[in-house]
């Protein structure tokens, strides 16, 4: 009789705890799923010396990490930018990475990876080095000693905030932000007149209320999260009462 009872009591616990582990385990599928929908999952981070080291005298002029510059453009712009450098000595380098370190600033990354590939004063001389995360799309450059006679602090600062910044705004147009960086800083480190930032066109827009395609998936993965989240509650506890009502 007590083996009876003993078997009836444990046949009784794992019918309990086995919706019960139903529930932690579909819990868990859909956090998983949500991390998925939502693009939420860990990326890996670019530290500076993971990227490729560029020496003063290295006639390499783009490295794209970011992975977001054609062909076609990247081979315009290094032509630009060697022919800037054989006819001035002043060297512009441009990267592009994705996803800074957590604490990182892209400021930072910069100046970091400036002193990295150029460690001595007669090679940072010289150099112009310009940085964009495209995560996040900040920018940021670091000029050396010798550059900054023609590529000043106030025009420096307005080529990464509006030269580069303002075709991302406009859609992550990235090879026309690169362009126009390459563009503007080959003519002011050839001591030609700077030609500025890029005119931003005012367009008068009635506002809407239609949801932009961003807003309308967010709202998708949202709807589709919530129902997973539902499904995944309620299956396993009304399996549970089943068992319980047997």
């Amino acid at each position: 009789m007590t083996h009876f009872f003993k078997q009836l009591s444990g046949g009784l616990v794992n019918r309990i705890s086995s919706p019960l582990r139903g529930v932690g385990s579909a819990i868990a599928l859909v956090l998983s799923l949500w991390l998925w929908v939502s693009g939420a999952a860990p990326a890996l981070a670019t530290g500076v010396y993971e990227l490729p080291v560029v020496r003063a005298t290295d006639d390499t002029w783009i490295v794209d990490e970011g992975d977001v510059l054609s062909r076609l453009n990247e081979g315009n712009i290094s032509g630009t930018l060697s022919s800037l450098s054989k006819k001035t000595g002043n060297n512009v380098r441009l990267v592009t990475i994705h996803r800074l370190d957590y604490g990182e600033t892209i400021q930072s990354f910069a100046d970091q990876l400036f002193e990295q590939w150029f460690p001595e004063p007669a090679d940072q001389a010289n150099q112009v080095l310009l940085v964009l995360d495209t995560v996040t799309n900040n920018g940021a450059i670091h000029v050396g000693e010798a550059a900054k006679d023609l590529l000043t602090d106030e025009i420096a600062t307005s080529v990464v905030d509006e030269t580069l910044a303002v075709p991302l705004r406009q859609g992550d147009r990235y090879n026309q932000a690169f362009l126009d960086v390459t563009t503007r800083l080959s003519a002011v480190l050839a001591g030609n007149p700077d030609p500025g930032p890029p005119v931003i066109a005012e367009v008068d827009q009635t506002e809407g209320t239609f949801a932009t395609p961003e807003e309308t998936a967010e709202s998708n993965a949202t709807v589709w999260v919530i129902g997973l989240l539902f499904a995944a509650t309620v299956i396993p506890m009304a399996t549970y009462y089943w068992y319980q009502m047997r």
